[in-house]
């Protein structure tokens, strides 16, 4: 549960920030935009969504399958308008500094846990139970999300880069030390 409300903190500090959303959240705005959803209830119904993706990697769902689905985007839903903004650069990158650590430090503990993944992660992990590793997997799903949500009219700046490129190495290096002792999750090695 830890975790994945420090997930949901750091979205919210990437959207406070200003500079940049993640790829995730570049599409989640670009479909709410499209559509008038607001980005918390997107985030929810985006997962729900790509749990049908696992079908061909033949991920199982767990209880943090289900909590993830629910508790980031409840938590983006009640903290979003609650992060005081600031002008000052030096704040705004510090709300992406920390929220990327959180992101990656969260998705750590809660897949650690060995409750299950949540849905966009599932995707990473059934990747790396086929030898792509967990950085590389990570990457070049929020490259092919990002795409799609620059085709939905996200916005992007110098924050989406630092997500792109820097979660899938922070996450493979997360995941195996905050793992709770007898937690299978399969990880590929390094790449």
């Amino acid at each position: 549960m830890v975790g994945l409300a420090m997930f949901g903190l750091g979205i919210s500090m990437f959207i406070t920030s200003e500079l940049g959303l993640a790829a995730w959240d570049v599409f989640h705005q670009g479909f709410g935009r499209k559509t008038g959803i607001p980005t918390g209830i997107v985030i929810e119904l985006t997962g729900a969504v790509i749990v049908l993706l696992w079908i061909p990697l033949k991920e199982k769902m767990g209880l943090g399958t289900l909590l993830n689905a629910i508790e980031i985007g409840l938590v983006v839903y009640l903290i979003d308008d609650h992060l005081p903004h600031s002008n000052l650069l030096v704040v705004r990158f510090a709300y992406l500094g920390v929220g990327l650590l959180s992101i990656a430090i969260g998705t750590g503990l809660y897949i650690g846990a060995g409750l299950g993944s949540g849905p966009r992660d599932g995707l990473m992990l059934g990747l790396a139970k086929r030898g792509i590793s967990v950085r590389v997997a990570r990457t070049g799903i929020e490259l092919v999300v990002l795409a799609a949500g620059l085709a939905l009219g996200g916005a992007i700046g110098i924050g989406t880069v630092a997500f792109t490129f820097g979660i899938g190495p922070l996450v493979h290096v997360c995941m195996p030390r905050l793992r709770l002792r007898g937690d299978v999750t399969v990880l590929a090695s390094a790449h």
